[in-house]
C-alpha cells in the first residue's frame, strides 16, 4: 500500500510543473491541460494524502510538510525573481503570463482573475516540487536542497518555455542577467526547501528509496530461483 501511495503522490505532483512546458511546446494549451490534467491530478494528490492518514500517518505528515514548505520556499524564489524582473533581467512576469494562458484570455490580456490563477498555479508548482523533494530525497542532507533547486533552474532554462519566449539560448539574447536570476532564484528556493523540511520533519529517509529497497530483494530472489 505504501509503495502504491508513494508512486501515486509522485505522479500527481509531477503533473503541475509539466503542463506549462507542454503547452509552450505546442502540444496543447494551458486551459485544456488545466481541465484534463492539472485539476484531476491535484484532486488525486489531496485524496491520496487524506487516505494516507488512515494507512500511513508518517508518510501523510511528510507529504503535507513537503507541500507546505514548497509553497513557502516559493517566497524565497520570488525574493530573487521579482527584483530581477523589475531590473529588466527577465522578459516578462511569468505568473501573470501563466494566468492568462490558464484562463485562455491571451487576446484580452491579464485581469485580476487571471493574476490570481497564475499566482495560485505558481505556488502550487512550488508545493509540488516540495512534495517531490521530500519523497525522493527525504530530509537527511540539507545541501541536496540547493542542488535540487539549481537543477530545476537549468531544467526551466532548457525547457520549451524559454524557447517560446524567444530570448535565445539560456535567455542570453535578452539579458546576461537572465540565467543568473533564474539560477540564483531556484537555488534560494532549494536552500529554503532543504532547511524548512529538515526543521519541520527532522531526520526522514527517502520514501522512494524505501520503496526501492522493498522491491530489490524480491527481484533478486526471483532471479536466484529462476537460476
Amino acid at each position: 500500500m505504501k509503495r502504491t501511495m508513494t508512486i501515486l503522490l509522485l505522479a500527481a505532483a509531477s503533473v503541475s510543473p509539466l503542463i506549462f512546458p507542454i503547452a509552450e511546446s505546442g502540444r496543447s494549451t494551458m486551459d485544456v491541460l488545466a481541465k484534463l490534467a492539472l485539476l484531476p491530478a491535484a484532486a488525486l494528490l489531496l485524496i491520496t494524502i487524506g487516505a494516507l492518514y488512515r494507512v500511513d500517518d508518517s508518510l501523510a505528515r511528510t507529504s503535507v510538510a513537503g507541500l507546505a514548505t514548497g509553497a513557502v520556499a516559493t517566497l524565497a524564489l520570488e525574493a530573487i525573481r521579482l527584483p530581477g524582473f523589475w531590473l529588466g533581467f527577465m522578459p516578462g512576469n511569468l505568473p501573470r503570463l501563466m494566468g492568462v494562458l490558464l484562463l485562455n484570455q491571451f487576446a484580452a490580456g491579464p485581469s485580476l482573475s487571471s493574476d490570481v490563477a497564475g499566482w495560485a498555479y505558481h505556488f502550487w508548482n512550488g508545493a509540488s516540487f516540495g512534495l517531490i523533494y521530500v519523497l525522493v530525497f527525504g530530509t537527511c542532507r540539507r545541501w541536496v536542497g540547493p542542488v535540487f533547486g539549481v537543477l530545476l533552474g537549468f531544467g526551466f532554462m532548457f525547457s520549451p518555455v524559454v524557447s517560446a519566449l524567444g530570448v535565445g539560448f539560456l535567455g542570453l539574447e535578452f539579458s546576461k542577467g537572465f540565467p543568473v536570476t533564474v539560477t540564483v532564484a531556484h537555488a534560494a528556493f532549494g536552500l529554503a526547501l532543504g532547511w524548512l523540511t529538515a526543521a519541520w520533519l527532522g531526520f526522514v529517509d527517502s520514501p522512494l528509496l524505501g520503496v526501492v529497497r522493498q522491491c530489490v530483494p524480491k527481484r533478486l530472489t526471483a532471479q536466484r530461483a529462476s537460476n
